[in-house]
């Protein structure tokens, strides 16, 4: 069985001396031996992404989808909220990860619905932020329908979760 080739004798020679998953179980990091030289060196598998997913835009235009893009838009909603950026990047995950179940292309408003409901979710400050944008709020009565709106929401997903813990 040929190896992969040492960084440091460049020899295609090497044991694999320990494997764990990373990245939530998407990648695998490998410690390998070179059996010509004795050094260590690490190496990543990950699985390729053959799908492209593809955003349409609302002016026609495509480009490819950025889970960063997304990332960066749920940072700003959530700015000096309760969560930690690999948390906000396990939410901009989640994003992809259901985009990619369904199609390979979608729309901008797609995502944007997306990425409101997985807000709601999870935090209902973040989820009015993003609203205001998202959805070009002019004048305080935007806030206040879309409030009311997710109120009586809100109230009842925490009865649903004290109800649970009881």
């Amino acid at each position: 069985m040929i190896g992969l080739r040492c960084p440091y004798c460049f020899r295609d020679e090497d044991r694999v001396v320990d494997s764990r998953t990373v990245d939530d179980g998407d990648a695998v990091r490998r410690r390998r031996e070179c059996l010509a030289c004795g050094r260590r060196f690490t190496t990543f598998e990950k699985v390729a992404e053959d799908t492209k997913i593809v955003v349409l835009k609302r002016r026609g235009a495509r480009e490819s989808f950025d889970r960063e893009k997304v990332a960066q838009g749920m940072r700003a909603a959530l700015k000096n909220r309760p969560f930690s950026d690999s948390e906000i990047d396990a939410l901009a995950a989640d994003v992809e990860e259901e985009i990619r179940s369904f199609k390979e292309e979608v729309t901008s408003q797609e995502i944007g619905q997306i990425v409101l409901r997985r807000l709601f979710e999870v935090d209902e400050v973040g989820y009015m932020r993003f609203a205001s944008v998202y959805k070009g709020f002019e004048r305080l009565q935007d806030f206040t329908e879309e409030a009311s709106f997710v109120s009586p929401a809100v109230l009842e997903k925490r009865e649903d979760d004290r109800d649970v813990g009881e």
